[in-house]
């Protein structure tokens, strides 16, 4: 009898890891998703003004959203490295990307086995667009 309750709370704990990162990962494409709106309607904002962005700039997408998400816990400095705490989003100005390390990891393969997600914000011409620095799978979705 308490090899069947095993079981069972092992099969149960699996798929509470699954749906928990299943939810984890809506959060994330939504949130990649605002940013990318955000992106695009400063694009817009600026086209509208005749102000053109020739050369790289240094935005910091989270800032252009309102409200902040509040998961995002600011611009990453050069001094801390790529060290992000689980479950939240940052900023790294030097390299002009963002970062996200993940709170239920379960299912992630990032190809070189670290547990963060990167996003490179490209240059322009043209809205700002936001790519995924590495090929990312999270339970069979492409992260992207």
């Amino acid at each position: 009898m308490l090899l069947v309750i095993l079981l069972v709370a092992s099969y149960f704990g699996r798929e509470f890891r699954n749906v928990q990162s299943q939810g984890e990962i809506a959060a994330v494409k939504t949130t990649l998703g605002a940013l990318r709106t955000a992106l695009i309607l400063d694009h817009l904002k600026a086209a509208i003004e005749g102000k053109e962005k020739t050369l790289a700039p240094q935005i910091n997408p989270f800032l252009l959203m309102a409200p902040v998400p509040p998961n995002y816990a600011g611009v990453l400095s050069e001094s801390k490295g790529k060290v992000v705490r689980p479950g939240t989003w940052v900023y790294d100005a030097y390299c002009r990307c963002i970062g996200y390390e993940p709170l239920y990891p379960y299912g992630l393969n990032t190809g070189d086995g670290t547990a963060g997600l990167w996003f490179q914000i490209s240059a322009p011409p043209g809205p700002l667009k936001i790519a995924a620095m590495r090929a990312y799978r999270w339970q069979d979705q492409d992260m992207d």
